[in-house]
């Protein structure tokens, strides 16, 4: 059997590859391991479950408290609710676990199941493992141990959920949005509700759109993998910014008032200086990616804020973060953690927080995120490719040394083999946007050669 976790809990077509006997046998095992690492001595167990509007959320999440309940656990469930705010709530409420289940920005068909540990706090890889093998040795026929009478688990829906979690978003904000005029894309998704409310709380003025899920709708053509329609309305209605969200808004892109769209780094650029401002920026180090842009770098070098970069995805910039007790990090994409306030990337708090810059400075969110220059990027996908070589080619190196020689200090060559396909991703920014076509086309050319 494959690996079932990915860098972000279980992925699948919902009913296909993700079914309602996976997702219960997950949860039946997940109870049994975090009992046998201790996490539930000495107390009564108990779960917070939470979910995006996906259809197949509806019977999945059934699933899974049908089998956390049949393991002895205690389940709090409390809807439709963003994946930060499911990790947020599982450790407020002194819950030992909390499940999610959504795939985020992927497509309606899709969903998945992620679990948190105490805290809110992602799993460890080696518990993830455990589950897996644990989940495998009963799905083969070794017998539960069932609890019976009064050591099964209860249920109950927890509807204080939503306004816990908005007032925990508006108690981090250092200032008001009064006077603002915000466009909110929710991709009809988690956020919603939540969004809105948030913003309006806190004295913004709201459009919404993309903010009515009907189970089939979500991430279709809206939110923050498709900014087109909020481009469009945040110029239409003259707001001074438009925020947009994916499926489980743990995720946060921008718009400024001229339409042009602000990404994670430039984000993370804004709140690197507005949280040094206010003493916050723990060591002056920012947590990048290396795929974040080299304008961001640059931008921050001149700042005098250092940038400590991992690899690709938002689990990798938490453990660097958690590590080495850096306060703030984030990707391209938009994923953006705050550790004093989130255990994970929280779009709606993110969105708060930059327009709260916006409103504390008086200055637009274009001059803010001015900053930091954009370099042209220029990404080409090599498939049929031996990507196990990469490291190895000879040929292959000469030629990135010879792109990084032209280049010079304003470029970069990147290349990444994929973790799931036989491809190789061919990334390189430069001052300008031809240069770095040609010398992306160049090296795809040399990467088919030598390792096709």
């Amino acid at each position: 059997m494959g690996r079932l976790f990915g860098t972000d809990g279980v992925r699948g077509v919902a009913n296909a590859d993700l079914t309602a006997e996976l997702a219960l046998g997950l949860s039946v095992a997940a109870a049994h391991v975090l009992a046998e690492a201790g996490s539930f001595t000495g107390h009564r167990a108990t779960a917070v479950v939470g979910r995006d509007p996906r259809a197949s959320g509806e019977f999945l999440e059934a699933a899974v408290v049908a089998g956390l309940a049949s393991a002895g656990v205690d389940v709090l469930r409390v809807g439709v609710l963003p994946t930060p705010a499911v990790a947020y709530l599982t450790g407020a409420l002194g819950a030992d676990l909390g499940v999610m289940l959504s795939a985020s920005h992927n497509a309606m068909p899709d969903n998945g199941v992620k679990f948190f540990a105490r805290g809110g706090h992602k799993l460890a890889d080696d518990l993830e493992d455990r589950i897996e093998s644990v989940y495998e040795e009963h799905r083969t026929g070794a017998p539960w141990d069932r609890p019976t009478g009064s050591g099964v688990g209860r249920i109950s829906d927890y509807d204080e959920g939503f306004d816990k979690y908005v007032a925990h978003l508006i108690g981090v904000l250092p200032n008001r949005l009064d006077g603002l005029k915000v466009v909110l894309d929710e991709a009809h998704g988690a956020a919603s509700h939540v969004s809105p409310e948030a913003f309006a709380r806190a004295g913004a003025e709201i459009v919404t759109i993309g903010a009515e899920p009907d189970g089939l709708n979500i991430n279709d053509g809206c939110g923050s993998t498709h900014l087109g329609l909020l481009k469009r309305a945040v110029i239409e209605h003259g707001a001074d910014l438009g925020i947009a969200h994916d499926g489980d808004a743990d995720r946060c892109l921008a718009v400024d008032g001229a339409g042009e769209e602000i990404d994670g780094d430039q984000i993370l650029a804004v709140l690197a200086l507005a949280m040094r401002e206010a003493g916050q920026l723990r060591e002056n180090t920012v947590v990048g990616t290396v795929m974040s842009n080299l304008g961001f770098k640059l931008a921050m070098e001149a700042e005098g804020i250092a940038v400590v970069q991992t690899g690709v995805g938002d689990r990798y910039v938490l453990e660097s973060m958690k590590e080495n007790g850096y306060a703030l990090g984030g990707e391209q994409s938009g994923h953006v953690i705050i550790l004093d306030h989130a255990t994970t990337g929280d779009g709606t708090l993110t969105g708060l927080l930059l327009a709260a810059r916006v409103a504390a400075t008086g200055r637009s969110l274009a001059e803010l995120a001015g900053v930091m220059r954009r370099l042209p990027q220029v990404l080409i996908n090599v498939p049929d490719v031996d990507r196990s070589r990469v490291s190895t080619s000879g040929e292959l190196a000469a030629a990135v040394t010879e792109a990084e020689r032209e280049l010079g200090a304003t470029g970069r060559v990147l290349l990444r083999p994929s973790g799931t396909e036989p491809l190789v991703r061919v990334m390189v920014e430069a001052a300008d946007i031809e240069q770095a076509r040609a010398v992306a086309g160049r090296l795809a050319d040399v990467v088919k050669s030598a390792l096709g």
